[in-house]
């Protein structure tokens, strides 16, 4: 049997989550990552109102740590 040595990449701001300050900012991998949820299910707990809402930064779409 082949062993895979291909390991899923963690984002970097996930590997570095409770080193981060109240006030950084994530993007939608991050969130989705941290929740163990898919970037659909983020978008759809967001429209629903049971996940913070996110903040627009020039065309990025951002959600603040502390938040959640």
């Amino acid at each position: 049997m082949k062993s895979s040595s291909h390991h899923a990449v963690l984002p970097r701001a996930l590997q570095q989550f409770d080193q981060l300050p109240d006030a950084a900012r994530v993007d939608v991998r991050t969130v989705a990552s941290l929740f163990g949820i898919s970037l659909p299910t983020v978008w759809r707990l967001n429209r629903s109102g049971k996940l913070h809402a996110p903040r627009k930064i020039d065309s990025s779409t951002r959600w603040n740590v502390a938040e959640c």
